[in-house]
């Protein structure tokens, strides 16, 4: 199946304002012995022990329950995840990656995230932007004010914007990383698109 490309995305976001948020948080350790690779499996499973108590019924004060954000994310609504300090600790488990592209985000905006998530992240294609602690809270206070804030994702330019207050921040991306997203390739569609190259090296 062939990888969505990114190139700019606009759209409103889903505040989840926990520092530290882990992720055993982000994805229970019981679905991590599923054999499924099924994006909808493991987007029913994000955050799922913070959506619903132990008789499965949703827990109405957790943000992805409230009605401004319930609204499942497609395109130019919750595609964005503004999330607390150093977002993804804990467990290196690739499937918090996978539980947060099957939800539909396409980009997470944290002031820092714990380094192998953010790799985990990009090679689920999803886009982790790092921005400054006081870009961050301004997110969050905009959010709040209007759940309907519009958050700008420049990818070409790495650049994301505020479209409330106008404010931007650059954002740096492995050059790499940046060309395969744009592109819609993971590491072996990469290296495919380098056939012809890879046989004239080859050839000599």
């Amino acid at each position: 199946m062939a990888h969505q490309k990114f190139n700019i995305i606009k759209s409103t976001c889903i505040p989840i304002q926990i520092d530290n948020c882990n992720t055993d948080l982000i994805i229970p350790a019981r679905y991590l012995a599923s054999t499924s690779r099924d994006p909808k499996f493991f987007g029913d499973a994000f955050m799922h022990d913070l959506r619903y108590n132990a008789k499965g019924e949703p827990v109405d004060e957790f943000v992805l329950n409230q009605p401004s954000f319930c609204e499942a994310p497609h395109e130019g609504c919750h595609e964005i995840i503004v999330g607390g300090q150093n977002w993804g600790s804990g467990s290196s488990r690739e499937h918090a990656a996978w539980a947060i592209s099957g939800y539909g985000v396409r980009v997470v905006i944290s002031s820092s995230f714990a380094d192998i998530h953010r790799n985990n992240l990009l090679n689920c294609f999803v886009l982790p932007v790092i921005v400054s602690e006081a870009f961050q809270q301004e997110l969050f206070a905009s959010i709040a004010k209007d759940s309907n804030t519009m958050v700008t994702v420049d990818l070409p330019a790495q650049t994301v914007t505020n479209e409330s207050t106008g404010h931007s921040e650059k954002f740096d991306i492995n050059g790499y990383k940046k060309y395969c997203l744009m592109n819609g390739y993971d590491d072996i569609d990469y290296l495919l698109s380098q056939t012809d190259k890879i046989e004239a090296f080859e050839n000599k």
